[in-house]
Order: C-alpha cells, then sequence, then structure tokens
C-alpha cells in the first residue's frame, strides 16, 4: 500500500513540478494542464531514472525524488520541444 501513497505523492509534486519547470524553462505559453501532464510525465521518467542509477533514497518526498522529477520534467519539455519542431 505504501507505493501507492508514494505513486500518488510523486504524481502530485510532478503537477508542481512541471509547472515550475515550465515556468524556467520559458514554456508558458503551452497551458496549465499541459505542464502538469508534462510534470506528472517528467516525475515519472525521473522516478525510471532513479531505479535505474542507484541514487539513494528516491522516493516521491525525498531531496532525490524532488531532484529526479525535475530532471524529468526538462527532459520532457526539451524532447516536447525537439518533436514539435521536427513537425
Amino acid at each position: 500500500m505504501e507505493w501507492l501513497w508514494n505513486l500518488l505523492i510523486f504524481l502530485a509534486i510532478g503537477a508542481l513540478i512541471g509547472y515550475v519547470a515550465a515556468i524556467l524553462t520559458g514554456n508558458k505559453k503551452d497551458g496549465l494542464i499541459r505542464n502538469i501532464i508534462i510534470g506528472i510525465l517528467g516525475s515519472l521518467v525521473g522516478g525510471i531514472i532513479g531505479k535505474l542509477i542507484p541514487v539513494g533514497d528516491a522516493n516521491a518526498l525525498s531531496l532525490w525524488g524532488i531532484l529526479l522529477s525535475v530532471v524529468g520534467s526538462i527532459i520532457v519539455i526539451v524532447v516536447g520541444r525537439f518533436v514539435t519542431k521536427r513537425r
């Protein structure tokens, strides 16, 4: 059951971080909902990175978890920009 709470907290923090990452990268024009989705995807990407690279305790409320969520969100934003520019 702990994994479910970690997932819910990770997604909530990811939504907030997606909004902040969008502001930091100048991606404010896409809208709040899209930025929240980017943050959630980035949070999941950060979680995958945390599982692949043993960086210690990378749960949703740890410093590593938050940093990995920010990094994942920025990766999602950069990849999204690359994909949309190629169309």
